[in-house]
């Protein structure tokens, strides 16, 4: 049986926890970082996770198709709810969303929020982030240290709930007993070096969900911070 561990914290300067998480059956796990200021990103946040329960939950048998399909409803849902509520002008959200079956993965994305596996003491990143900085990295203008520290690092090139039409990149790979997947928002990837969260991942004692959440702490926690950690086990 899969070992699963969740953790969130507003941080140590943020007023408002804007970031969501949720686990439910048929083992599906989502984070989801709003945007927008005020308690609009919590709003979206909070639409974001809710939509994709309401369409996912339960189901006999999910794929990608399904996956992008809960994230194109969520996006309808909270253009809805910026029509309606002038006060939600401008919010949008992140979305991850892995969903396990046997020695399967199958996931979904949009924004900056991550998909991690651990496999063989190697930490893989499976999504690309829909930044401004990631774009340069790709182009070779930054280097990845160099857009760890970038002053528009947080500018999102896709959000759910910003546009009509949303593109959602989605995959599928298989695990193996032992490997380890981590969802986590960005306050946790700009707090903690990668070698402190294999450290982390690897020792796999206690909620090492809270465990990542702490160091992000630790290290001035400027965003809110979330993770969701599944051991995988057969």
């Amino acid at each position: 049986m899969n070992r699963v561990y969740e953790a969130t914290d507003v941080g140590c300067v943020r007023p408002i926890n804007e970031d969501r998480a949720a686990i439910f059956e048929p083992s599906v796990y989502v984070v989801a970082d709003g945007m927008g200021g005020h308690a609009a990103g919590e709003v979206a946040s909070h639409i974001l996770v809710d939509v994709v329960r309401q369409e996912l939950a339960g189901r006999a048998a999910l794929g990608e198709a399904d996956l992008s399909a809960a994230i194109h409803a969520a996006n309808r849902a909270i253009l809805q709810t910026v029509a309606e509520r002038p006060d939600c002008q401008g919010m949008g959200t992140t979305a991850t969303i892995l969903h396990l079956d046997g020695d399967q993965a199958w996931w979904a994305h949009v924004g900056d929020s991550r998909l991690y596996l651990l496999h063989g003491g190697a930490l893989h990143q499976v999504t690309r982030d829909h930044s401004y900085v990631e774009d340069l990295v790709a182009r070779g203008e930054l280097t990845e240290e160099e857009a760890r520290i970038h002053p528009r690092k947080n500018v999102l090139t896709r959000a759910v709930g910003v546009e009509n039409d949303i593109l959602v990149d989605t995959g599928r790979f298989a695990i193996e007993p032992g490997d380890v997947l981590l969802l986590a928002t960005d306050g946790l990837m700009n707090m903690v070096p990668e070698a402190e969260m294999i450290a982390i991942l690897s020792r796999q004692k206690g909620n090492a969900a809270q465990a990542l959440v702490d160091a992000a702490l630790a290290s001035g926690g400027r965003d809110n911070v979330t993770a969701i950690v599944v051991v995988h086990a057969s």
